[in-house]
Order: structure tokens, then sequence, then C-alpha cells
């Protein structure tokens, strides 16, 4: 059975300078410097700062009504991370839930590849991305579908390895910084010193395994389509002008 191209409704973009502030920067700084007797205290000074990125999660949600698999494992993960400390879990399990929440979204991309939905798509073949429609018609007119379902399928193996190899990080950075005891100012230092390490240690890493998994599938595309990069790519990716904006003015 042939994988299905079908555009979706292009929906509106996440603002990554507030998934930044919100998700890394301010609970940094409330871990880090508020989290004393002076001011919040350990235990507030937590819940303080996991209040950023949960409601963020909440607030970009009731903005652009879109949810998916991955911002609910994230949102997951938060609640975790939460419930961990307060209840002055082992750095252990901390280590245990850094490594499992990759780890889980690398066996569900493998998992998904078995579905008519999989979940390649919302990380390389989305409308923010890709001229969905344009790519479908070119496979319609060229009958290559399968080829667009062997790339859909290589494409989700290096996703998942990227994941994995997250998961392996993951464990070993939280193992190694993690080391005051829960419950108290430091581990919410060591805590911080994690959410700002994991950048460069695991997104690095993981991001440039992805542009490769993207720059492999476009190559395939192309092949595929006969289109050229340009016009695989939506307008705005392009970095060119939505022809709705063009239509209107004229």
């Amino acid at each position: 059975m042939n994988e299905s191209p079908n555009p979706s409704p292009n929906p509106k973009r996440e603002n990554l300078f507030l998934n930044i502030i919100f998700n890394v920067i301010l609970p940094t700084m409330i871990l880090s410097w508020a989290s004393g007797d002076d001011w919040f205290g350990p235990t507030w000074g937590l819940v303080v700062a996991l209040l950023f990125p949960t409601s963020y999660g909440i607030m970009d949600f009731v903005k652009r009504r879109k949810y998916n698999f991955i911002s609910i494992i994230g949102f997951t993960s938060v609640l975790i991370t939460g419930g961990f400390a307060l209840m002055e879990m082992n750095a252990f399990w901390f280590a245990v839930k850094e490594a499992a929440i990759p780890a889980i979204i690398g066996i569900s991309v493998l998992l998904s590849m078995q579905t008519k939905m999989p979940l390649v798509k919302e990380f390389l073949y989305n409308p923010q991305i890709m001229n969905v429609k344009r790519i479908a018609a070119a496979l319609d007119e060229r009958q290559t579908h399968r080829s667009f379902t062997t790339l859909l399928r290589g494409a989700s193996r290096l996703l998942a390895g990227s994941f994995f190899i997250s998961s392996v990080l993951n464990y070993f950075l939280a193992r190694y910084l993690l080391v005051s005891p829960p419950g108290s100012e430091a581990f919410n230092g060591d805590l911080a010193k994690m959410q700002l390490w994991s950048w460069p240690v695991i997104v690095v890493p993981s991001m440039a395994m992805m542009m490769f998994a993207l720059w492999r599938f476009i190559k395939g595309l192309q092949t595929a389509t006969g289109l050229k990069l340009e016009e695989l790519l939506n307008e705005e990716a392009a970095g060119q002008k939505p022809t709705a904006s063009k239509e209107k003015k004229s």
C-alpha cells in the first residue's frame, strides 16, 4: 500500500524565540538564582521553574490549536521531572527518565512506519517545510509513490537513530551533572546545568543528524518528482512571498 502524501492545512508557526525563553532561559534562571531561601526556596523554586514550560505548552496549544505526539511526550516529561523532584527521587531515576523520553520517541517513529501516518511526516514532510501539494501532484504524474514510501522509511530510520543517540547522551549527562541531594537548592542548580548543557551536548548532534535525514529526503524527492529544491519547499521556506498575498495585491 502506497504512502499517501496528502497535504494538510498550514498551522500557525510556533514562535521559536518564545519557545527558548519559556522552556530554557526562564526555568534555568529560576533554578539557578531563585531557588535559595532568600527567594522561593528549593521546592517552590522548582515548581515556579516548571510553571514556565507548562504554561507555554498550554498557551501554544490554545493559540495554534495544534497538538501532536511529540508535544504530549514533552509535556509529560516536564510533569515527571517535577514529580520526581518533589518526591526527592534518586538522581538515577532522573537519568532513566531523561533517557526514556527520546527512546520512546525513537521507537514510536519506527513503529509508526507501519501506519498510515508515519511520524517522520511531522518532522520532515509537513506543510511548514515542504510544498506537499506540488509534490503529491508530481508523484501522481510520474507514478513514483513506491519511491516516496522507500524515502519515508529511510528517513524514519535516520530520525529514530538521532533519538536513540539523544537517549544515550541524556542518560550520561544526567548521571554526570545530577550529583547533589534531591530537594536541595544545589540539586535545582544541577537541573539548571543539565538544561543548559543539553543544548550543545544533545540538541546539536541530534539536530545535525535530523538535518542529514532532511538532506537525504530532499535529494530522494528531487529524483522521485523531478522538481528543483525551491519547488519542493513551500514558499516561505524557500524565501519567497506567499502566492496568496501576491494575488491580493494585484
